[in-house]
């Protein structure tokens, strides 16, 4: 883009230089090209097609590819016609790296509330005698824990995700996985040392051990109905220290 010209989410704009009409055939055709109705490489219907299907005259659709050749948008080849060169930049993927600045702690805590009822429901069916087993090592190492609160934090994480991955559905554990990393990422650390007062880490000890207790039992209506629980304690508590 030069000087005077920048491309937005749903056009080119050239402020003072064309007229409105012109505008919104720019508008009409990069939308179309962006949206890859007419896709890289391929020919624009002719200037008489495009007049005749969005009402206007041919001096104006012409007007209007010469704003979208100057933009690098299409190659206007003489005898030939106008050809797409423009190129979607590629979407980013998304990461915690990606989403940690726009996540605040309230916002994590609706998507778990969100997630984990559903995670801990299909946990609950679907974990592996193995799994359990694995869980229940977790649990004792975090109820080892009486200072090291990085070594609970980090333990804790540790038992969501086994939970999550007990679901047996791998989309569901790594959305999980996204919540968790972006959690870490954006405010985790501090917020969480915060709020862990010795008997705070007692009080989770002991509801960690109680939905492990569930999920080994198979108790899914107790299993679910502790982690809303839970969820509701953790909202409080983020109101409390907020």
């Amino acid at each position: 883009m030069n000087a005077q010209t920048e491309e937005n989410d749903t056009g080119i704009v050239m402020p003072g230089q064309i007229g409105a009409t012109v505008q919104i055939v720019v508008d009409t055709l990069f939308a179309r090209i962006k949206s890859e109705e007419y896709q890289r490489d391929t020919r624009l219907p002719s200037e008489r097609t495009l007049a005749a299907e969005l009402g206007v005259a041919r001096n104006t659709v012409r007007e209007a590819l010469d704003v979208l050749e100057s933009q690098n948008v299409i190659l206007r080849r003489a005898g030939s016609g106008s050809f797409v060169t423009y190129k979607s930049a590629p979407r980013a993927a998304l990461t915690a790296d990606s989403v940690a600045g726009d996540t605040s702690p309230l916002d994590h805590l609706v998507v778990r509330g969100i997630l984990e009822p559903e995670i801990v429901r299909l946990a609950v069916v679907n974990m592996s005698p193995r799994m359990v087993s694995e869980m229940a090592k977790t649990l004792s190492q975090i109820e080892a824990i009486t200072t090291d609160l990085d070594a609970f934090i980090t333990l804790e994480e540790k038992l969501y995700m086994q939970i999550a991955e007990g679901t047996g559905n791998a989309l569901l554990a790594s959305c999980y996985r996204l919540a968790v990393d972006t959690y870490r990422q954006s405010f985790r650390t501090e917020l969480r040392r915060r709020s862990l007062t010795p008997k705070r880490v007692q009080d989770y000890q002991k509801r960690y051990n109680t939905l492990y207790n569930a999920i080994a039992s198979r108790d899914v209506a107790q299993a679910v109905e502790f982690i809303k629980l839970h969820l509701v304690e953790e909202q409080k508590l983020l109101l409390q220290d907020g």
